[in-house]
């Protein structure tokens, strides 16, 4: 009974010492998560945005990892040419011990308690050039897979650039509904002095307030529109607490010709590149298959060494085996037939790829000349808005027009400035995409390739107080 209780009570202190532990450990491995997540406490630059993506990104590390893991694929094909050198060894008890001659010449055959070891070395000669051609795919799977992380950075680098652009995009639209407030709350004044002196009705005063509710209105769906952007933002960064952008201070580079555009494309975009890669592989394919037609050669050399006196018990040899195929029952031809089917369609995906590039440079060229021309006619509308308003208060002002006029005026200039943003981001949004169409957008942003670890990445800092105008919305309704 003592046995029985001690032994259930060294079972309960483990247990407690497992749970203590857990807890324990799960802390550790979280934080060794959540390390490398930081707290930004001054404006993140466009460029900085840029070069901490191609360090954190878990999109970018994903890829990367492919490198790795088709590098080491080459490696293993590599050792199929390589010499090989291995151990046999083995012990056997047999029931009987046979042995023939006399001592000292006495030679045995069959011992009771036998044992024996050979150390061999294996040397492919010549398999048809298989192995060679499979090491050269693997040379290619490698650069298949860089040139899949190029395409990846890519796409990161866009993305974060179209976020961060909508992040100061929605930073202007919080400024021009501001504005829009300001103008409402002009008119409000007017009309209550106009009413307060019985030249006008209370429903001046009570158009001039729903016109202000509506730009606040307007006001909180511009924060959330930077709200949401800030998300994704700090998802694609790893960063932790409020974001603080500024505009970008580096002017994109003028866009080439559509003739060099898509010259540059067809040859340095990476799903071009890539699909050039994996016809070089197929056609290699079609050369291995051919291969198995050939006779295999290896070379074998080994070291003997055993209990067995007859007829020697320690001797070395050397062999050259031949395997020469004769009738394998079509199974070669079928293996040829169907690389060549692979290669024709690589082929033809490379040749899809090229078209595909030359018709999104062209529609990414044709979306920026008319995102252009639409910001020229936002500013030119904003202009005019501008003059309409200015003309319209004065005549509301002196009591030559009415507040409908007036209001008329209102909506006019504040759907202009808010074409001018929103016509801006397209036209900066366009011209990434024209970039990016091009395989050009890291020359295009002045960030470059790299492998820096997450620890080198921007420092970790304290928290903060928010950067974010979120206070917008509650300082204009406390001016109601």
């Amino acid at each position: 009974m003592k046995r029985a209780l001690l032994f259930l009570l060294m079972l309960t202190s483990g247990a407690a010492v497992a749970q203590n532990a857990s807890p324990a450990a799960s802390a550790q491995a979280g934080a060794s998560r959540t390390s490398q997540t930081i707290v930004l406490s001054e404006p993140l630059t466009l460029q900085q945005a840029l070069a901490r993506a191609l360090k954190v990104n878990n999109t970018v590390e994903r890829s990367r990892a492919d490198v790795g893991a088709a590098d080491a694929n080459r490696k293993f094909l590599l050792s199929a040419v390589l010499p090989r050198v291995n151990l046999t060894a083995g012990t056997i008890r047999n029931s009987k011990e046979v042995s023939f001659g006399s001592p000292p010449n006495q030679s045995l055959v069959l011992p009771a308690f036998d044992w024996n070891y050979r150390i061999v070395l294996s040397q492919p000669v010549y398999a048809g050039r298989r192995e060679l051609r499979a090491y050269e795919q693997a040379k290619i799977g490698v650069a298949i897979a860089q040139q899949a992380v190029l395409g990846t950075e890519d796409a990161v680098l866009l993305r974060v650039a179209s976020t961060y652009l909508a992040m100061v995009n929605a930073r202007a639209l919080i400024e021009v509904e501001q504005k829009n407030i300001e103008l409402a709350e002009r008119r409000r004044v007017q009309a209550d002095a106009f009413y307060k002196a019985g030249e006008v009705t209370r429903v001046d005063v009570l158009r001039a307030e729903t016109a202000i509710k509506a730009a606040q209105r307007l006001l909180a769906v511009a924060q959330q529109s930077w709200s949401t952007a800030e998300g994704r933002l700090r998802a694609d960064l790893d960063i932790d607490g409020p974001i603080a952008v500024v505009s970008p201070d580096r002017a994109m580079p003028p866009v080439p010709d559509e003739a060099q555009l898509i010259d540059g494309a067809a040859k340095s975009r990476p799903d071009v590149v890539q699909a050039v890669e994996n016809l070089r592989a197929a056609e290699l394919e079609v050369k291995k298959q051919r291969g198995f037609y050939l006779p295999l050669v290896t070379l074998d050399a080994g070291w003997v060494n055993q209990k067995v006196t007859f007829p020697t018990n320690r001797y070395t040899y050397g062999a050259l085996r031949f395997t020469v195929p004769i009738w394998q029952s079509g199974e070669v031809e079928a293996r040829v037939a169907q690389a060549k089917d692979r290669e024709l369609q690589a082929r033809l995906t490379l040749e899809d790829a090229k078209i595909a590039v030359r018709e999104d440079v062209r529609k990414a060229l044709v979306d920026l000349h008319e995102a252009e021309t639409s910001l020229g006619l936002a500013r030119e509308q904003l202009a005019a808005a501008e003059a309409e308003y200015q003309q319209a208060f004065e005549l509301y002002r002196a009591q030559e027009s009415t507040s409908l006029d007036l209001s008329s005026s209102e909506t006019s200039l504040a759907d202009a400035r808010r074409s001018v943003a929103e016509e801006t981001l397209n036209r900066d949004l366009s011209n990434l995409r024209v970039w990016y169409a091009a395989g050009l957008v890291k020359d295009a942003l002045g960030v470059s390739a790299s492998t820096t670890p997450r620890s080198a990445a921007l420092p970790e800092v304290s928290e903060p107080e928010s950067t974010k105008p979120q206070a917008a919305i509650t300082a204009a309704n406390e001016n109601q």
